[in-house]
């Protein structure tokens, strides 16, 4: 039985609005550590419980998935600080260093003349998310 501090190996299809957006049924199935905070809270919570073998299918309000989307995650940059080499599009992800030296993804959401708009949030905050889930072992 799955419980906190367990090895689990799951196969899963993540849906939102109805569009899969992620799978492990092509490659290997999705290995992670209980209590370990690899995975997000509800997706956790939802297989405490389960067995070997198990199939579920589950809901992950965005409060215990990705958050809200954060207003403060939107920025209106100038365009000349892009990269020269780009074209910016709206849908395109672009990587923002940050001071720290990390490396975050940013989707172009609007294109102005002077200025882009960029989204910084993960782009799963907000959504509700719907996993159809087999536990294939636990050790």
């Amino acid at each position: 039985m799955i419980t906190e501090g367990k090895l689990v190996k799951v196969n899963y299809t993540l849906t939102v609005d109805g569009t899969v957006v992620d799978s492990s049924k092509e490659g290997e199935p999705f290995e992670f550590r209980t209590g370990d905070n690899q995975v997000i809270p509800g997706f956790e919570e939802a297989l405490l419980g389960m067995h070997a073998g198990e199939k579920k299918s589950f809901r992950v309000s965005p409060d215990k998935g990705y958050g809200k989307e954060d207003p403060r995650g939107i920025q209106t940059i100038h365009r000349d600080k892009l990269p020269a080499d780009r074209n910016p599009e709206v849908g395109m992800t672009l990587h923002a260093k940050m001071p720290n030296g990390q490396t975050i993804p940013a989707k172009i959401t609007e294109v102005k003349e002077d200025t882009v708009v960029l989204n910084f949030n993960h782009p799963l905050s907000g959504k509700t998310l719907n996993f159809n889930v087999e536990v294939v072992e636990i050790t």
